[in-house]
C-alpha cells in the first residue's frame, strides 16, 4: 500500500467482525451491492468532489488477514474458529464501480459501488468510508480555493496542523487532484510524485539575528530556489533587505525567486512590497503569501486585485474547518439478487444497485444529473465505471496526474450558479421512474 498508509485489517469496526461471525453461522454469503454516497450537502458546498478510489483500490487488493493478526483475534476471543478459519483465506474477489478520482458528484449519487460476498463487502465498510470520506472532503474544500484563486499557484501547507499524520499525506493528495500545484509535505512527493515546494520558517531568520545576514546565508546554499521570509520583524523594511541582497548579488547567477509574507494585512503589504520590489527593478521576483488562508480570504484578495502570485494553505484546508465532516454513508442496497431499502425516517435510501447520468448543454456546462437503476439506460454519461473485476483491476491505475486533469475539466465545466462560493442550495440529482417506483414497490411489501 501506499507508503505511509495503514492497511491492518483491523482498521475497522468491531461489529464488522461480529456480524460476520452471524453471517457466517447463518450460511449468509451471497452477493451483496454496497453503495457509498453522501446524503445531504453540508450547508456551505455547492458540490463536491471524488477522491481516495486510489487508496480503495489498494486497501481491497492487499486485504490479508496475517497468522499473527488471526492468533491474536483468536486468544482475546474476538473471533470464533469458523471466523478464524474464513479471514484465513479471505481475500477481495469482488467487483468495483465508481467515479474517476476528480468527478463532481452531489448528493445520493452512489460514488463507489461494491459488489460482492455478503461478509467480505460488510467487513470492508469502514476503512472503505475512512478513505473515500476524508479525502472527498478535503478535494471539496481544495476546489474552491482553486475556484477562488485562479491562476495563481496554490501550495498545501497543512501537515502541522492535520489530524494525524495519514491526514496531512492524503489531505496533500486530495488537494493535487482538486488543482493544487504542489504540497511541502516531503512524504506525498516521494509516495506520490506530488511537486515540493519550501521557503523558510521564522526561526532560521531569528537563529541568525540579522535578517540580511539570514537571506544572504540561504540564498547562498539554494542559488535556484529562493523565496525568502520578509515578515519576522517588519515586512517593509524586509522587503528593503531584500532589495540589498539583490544588489549584492548582481553580476553572480544567484538570483531571488520571491519573498513570502505570513502574517498581517495581506493585501496591504502585498501593495508596499511590490512597490519595493519594482522600484528597485525587481519585477521579476514574484510574491507568495501564506498564513489562515481559506477561499473567502483567497476571493477577497483576487477581487481587490492584491499583487501576489501563490499561496500557502494550511489548518483551513486540512481539516475543512467550515465543513469538518460530510454525512455519508456506505449501505446494502441488494442481496441475494434483490434490492434492499433503508426506510429510517431521514435516512431512507433509494434500492438497488445504480448509476449516475451525467447531461451536459451544449457548451459542455454540467446541465444536470439523474440517478437511475443501473440495469436502466438513459440519456447522458454513465459516471460509474467498472475498475475492478473479480478483485482484479480492470486496467493500470490513471495516476495522479490524470486524476488532476480530470478535475480541472469538473470544475471548468461547471455553471456559474455551482462555481458561486457563497452559502446557497445546489439543484439535487433528478431520480428515474423506474427506481421511484421501485422505491414503492419495496415500501408496499415492507
Amino acid at each position: 500500500m501506499t507508503e505511509g498508509v495503514p492497511c491492518s485489517p483491523l482498521l475497522t469496526d468491531y461489529y464488522q467482525l461480529t456480524m460476520m461471525e452471524a453471517y457466517l453461522r447463518h450460511d449468509m454469503t451471497q452477493t451483496a451491492v454496497f453503495e457509498f454516497f453522501v446524503r445531504k450537502l453540508p450547508d456551505q458546498r455547492r458540490f463536491l468532489m471524488a477522491a481516495g478510489l486510489e487508496q480503495v483500490l489498494e486497501f481491497l487488493e492487499q486485504l490479508r488477514f496475517s497468522s499473527e493478526t488471526l492468533d491474536w483475534l483468536e486468544r482475546h476471543g474476538h473471533a470464533s474458529r469458523t471466523l478464524i478459519d474464513y479471514l484465513a483465506g479471505l481475500r477481495f474477489t469482488g467487483d468495483v464501480d465508481a467515479m474517476a478520482e476528480g468527478t463532481v458528484f452531489f448528493a445520493d449519487e452512489p460514488v463507489l459501488r461494491i459488489t460482492a460476498p455478503l461478509p467480505v463487502a460488510q467487513l470492508v465498510e469502514s476503512r472503505v468510508m475512512n478513505l473515500l470520506h476524508f479525502q472527498c472532503m478535503i478535494a471539496s474544500k481544495a476546489a474552491r480555493m482553486v475556484l477562488a484563486a485562479p491562476g495563481k499557484r496554490l501550495v498545501d501547507f497543512g501537515l502541522r496542523r492535520a489530524h494525524g499524520a495519514e491526514a496531512g499525506l492524503l489531505a496533500a493528495r486530495a488537494a493535487y487532484v482538486a488543482g493544487f500545484d504542489g504540497t511541502a509535505t516531503v512524504l506525498a512527493g516521494q509516495a506520490f510524485g506530488i511537486p515540493l515546494y519550501g521557503t523558510m520558517a521564522h526561526s532560521f531568520i531569528l537563529a541568525h539575528g540579522d535578517e540580511l545576514a539570514a537571506f544572504e546565508d540561504f540564498v547562498r546554499i539554494h542559488p535556484d530556489n529562493t523565496i525568502l521570509l520578509i515578515d519576522t520583524y517588519d515586512t517593509r523594511r524586509g522587503a528593503q533587505r531584500v532589495v540589498e541582497l539583490a544588489e549584492r548579488l548582481r553580476g553572480t547567477d544567484i538570483r531571488i525567486r520571491g519573498v513570502r509574507i505570513d502574517s498581517g494585512d495581506l493585501d496591504t503589504a502585498s501593495r508596499e512590497v511590490r512597490a519595493i520590489l519594482d522600484a528597485a527593478g525587481l519585477h521579476e521576483v514574484t510574491i507568495f503569501a501564506s498564513g489562515n488562508l481559506d477561499e473567502s480570504r483567497l476571493a477577497r484578495l483576487q477581487r481587490d486585485g492584491a499583487p501576489i502570485d501563490g499561496f500557502g494553505v494550511g489548518t483551513r484546508m486540512d481539516v475543512s474547518d467550515d465543513a469538518p465532516y460530510l454525512e455519508c454513508a456506505y449501505k446494502l442496497q441488494e442481496y441475494a439478487g434483490q434490492p434492499r431499502r433503508k426506510r429510517s425516517e431521514g435516512k431512507a435510501t433509494w434500492p438497488g444497485s445504480k448509476q449516475v447520468y451525467r447531461r451536459h448543454d451544449e457548451h459542455g456546462q454540467l446541465r444536470g444529473d439523474l440517478i437511475a437503476l443501473a440495469s436502466e439506460r438513459a440519456e447522458g454519461e454513465p459516471l460509474l465505471q467498472p475498475v475492478m473485476r473479480g478483485g482484479q483491476r480492470v486496467a493500470p491505475a490513471p495516476g495522479l496526474a490524470a486524476a488532476r486533469a480530470h478535475g480541472e475539466r469538473q470544475l471548468a465545466g461547471l455553471p456559474a450558479m455551482l462555481r458561486d462560493l457563497a452559502p446557497g442550495p445546489a439543484d439535487g440529482p433528478a431520480v428515474s421512474d423506474a427506481l421511484r417506483a421501485l422505491a414503492r414497490q419495496l415500501d408496499a411489501t415492507g
